[in-house]
This record gives C-alpha cells, sequence and structure tokens, in this order.
C-alpha cells in the first residue's frame, strides 16, 4: 500500500492512459455515417471524409478490396480502416479511403471527383446494400 500512495502521479498517469487508449479504440470500434442534403459523411476514429452528392461518379458493389499499401490505419478481426495507396498508382500517391467493419461482406466502392476512392461496408450486409441503393439514387443524372 505504501508504494501505490507514494507514486500517486504515476497512478495518475497509468490510470488516463488506459482511459485514453479505451476511447480511441470505441471511437474506431464502427463507421459513423451521417447524410445530409449536400452530402455523405464518414467517421471511424481519426478518419473522416465527406463526400458531395454532386461530385459522386458511381456507386458498385464489390467482393474484394484490391492489393493496397498502408499509408496508416488498422486491421483487426474483420475490419479495416486507414488510408492506402493502390500498388498501380504509387507514382501519383492517389490515397483510397478505407472503412471496412466486416471484410468478409461485400464492400461499397465510391468513386468521386472522377478518380477518388472510397471502400466502405457496414457490419451488417443488409445495411450495406440499403446504403448502396440510397447512394445510387444521389448521383447527379448527366445530361
Amino acid at each position: 500500500m505504501r508504494l501505490l500512495r507514494n507514486n500517486w502521479f504515476w497512478n495518475i498517469i497509468l490510470v488516463l492512459t488506459l482511459i485514453i487508449c479505451a476511447m480511441v479504440l470505441a471511437m474506431h470500434f464502427k463507421n459513423w455515417i451521417g447524410t445530409d442534403d449536400d452530402g455523405l459523411k464518414l467517421r471511424s476514429g481519426f478518419y473522416r471524409v465527406h463526400v458531395p452528392y454532386q461530385e459522386l461518379d458511381s456507386v458498385l458493389l464489390v467482393d474484394r478490396i484490391p492489393p493496397m499499401e498502408r499509408i496508416n490505419g488498422f486491421s483487426a478481426l474483420e475490419k479495416e480502416k486507414g488510408i492506402f495507396r493502390e500498388f498501380k498508382d504509387s507514382l501519383t500517391n492517389k490515397r483510397v479511403h478505407v472503412f471496412v467493419d466486416n471484410i468478409g461482406h461485400q464492400k461499397i466502392k465510391l468513386v468521386y471527383k472522377d478518380s477518388v476512392y472510397i471502400y466502405l461496408n457496414l457490419k451488417d450486409s443488409v445495411e450495406t446494400i440499403q446504403l448502396m441503393n440510397n447512394l445510387s439514387a444521389k448521383i447527379p443524372n448527366v445530361e
């Protein structure tokens, strides 16, 4: 007991560190998707993307994510999140955002601003398909 009383500063630092780590894990636990009148907002922890509907080019359902190099992010169990770079585009340094909650299910591939890619899915495959249908309806018609 005497050891705990003498090192109160380090005990507080240890408890704060554990609390911060638990909060960061909770922030990355799932994708937080919000929609408004002008676009789609994706958040997962530190990763955030806003996709305006007017700049949306295509919405596809794909089975697999192409091989990519991780710039930063993480993989844990069935989750894959972060910023990646495609191997075929390593010279242009084009970034691909990945928000995948279940790597085994189909993913939505969003293309916007002519060449920016986002891969995402939700834990429930039915919700993923509903999101894809909603996004498909928002693609502006080119006339």
